[in-house]
């Protein structure tokens, strides 16, 4: 699992996020995990350290570019990935393409075709913001302000206002351009979604009940589907990571310690 035989772990952000986006949380789940593990997370094309990158309008091909960032690493694998939103449909794809490099795969409030409509995968009462204040609009901190409103429950007024203005330094030292934006939305509006996956990668399908991006029926129809586990937060919103990190370390704590006791000896 590696050159120096850790389980490693790798997160995978949203659309047009990064991984300072996790704010802390690749820390928080390594203290969780305690020793033997180690956290990285990685950016996809056109966000965060490879925003200058033009992001790809084919899942498979993010999928490739962090495959090229594991081997700059020299992280062989199998890697258990702990993908949010977007980053989930790259770890649905990794798992389709590439099994034999993923032992595990946790999918955060991830939906896909032809599973769920598009409708449900972002919801209708969201499309007015996020055009005027997120496409169209100029004033960067009102965009990060929206999208924690959006994403977050849990975050009071003071603590959502002290994250929006450091995401607001990430966005001005590393800007996710216009036309990258819209070609991350178009690779995830063409995505379609493996009928099954290998039966013998264990995969947790991790949902937020009281997400209002993604209609939360999206993470129970792939866990159906798919005839996996599913974790509900029972108020949490889509970015569990902010909103209930502790909950999230411990759920997916929990899950390595399970499919440790079930794996034959």
């Amino acid at each position: 699992m590696g050159i120096d035989m850790q389980t490693t772990w790798i997160l995978l952000r949203g659309l047009v996020r990064e991984q300072a986006h996790w704010e802390g949380f690749a820390e928080r789940l390594a203290s969780a995990l305690g020793d033997g593990h180690r956290v990285l997370a990685l950016d996809l094309p056109g966000n965060g350290v490879l925003h200058r990158r033009r992001s790809p309008t084919r899942v498979a091909d993010m999928v490739e570019a962090a495959r090229d960032q594991l081997a700059t690493l020299q992280v062989a694998g199998p890697v258990r990935l702990v993908a949010l939103s977007l980053g989930g449909m790259v770890a649905m794809d990794w798992l389709r393409r590439h099994p034999e490099q993923v032992a595990a795969a946790a999918l955060i409030n991830s939906s896909a075709a032809p599973f769920s409509p598009f409708w449900r995968r972002l919801r209708p009462r969201n499309y007015g913001r996020i055009l005027c204040q997120g496409l169209l609009g100029r004033d960067r901190l009102a965009r990060e302000r929206m999208i924690l409103d959006i994403t977050t429950n849990h975050l009071s007024p003071a603590r959502r206002d002290e994250i929006a203005r450091r995401f607001l330094a990430v966005d001005r030292a590393r800007p996710v351009s216009a036309a990258n934006t819209v070609r991350q939305l178009w690779a995830a509006a063409r995505f379609r979604a493996p009928p099954a996956l290998p039966p013998t990668r264990p995969v947790l399908v991790i949902n937020g009940a009281g997400d209002r991006l993604v209609h939360p029926d999206c993470s129970r129809t792939l866990a159906r589907a798919w005839g996996r586990s599913l974790a509900v937060h029972p108020d949490g919103g889509h970015d569990l990571s902010l909103d209930a990190p502790a909950w999230l370390a411990d759920t997916l704590r929990d899950w390595w310690r399970d499919d440790q006791a079930s794996s034959p000896r």
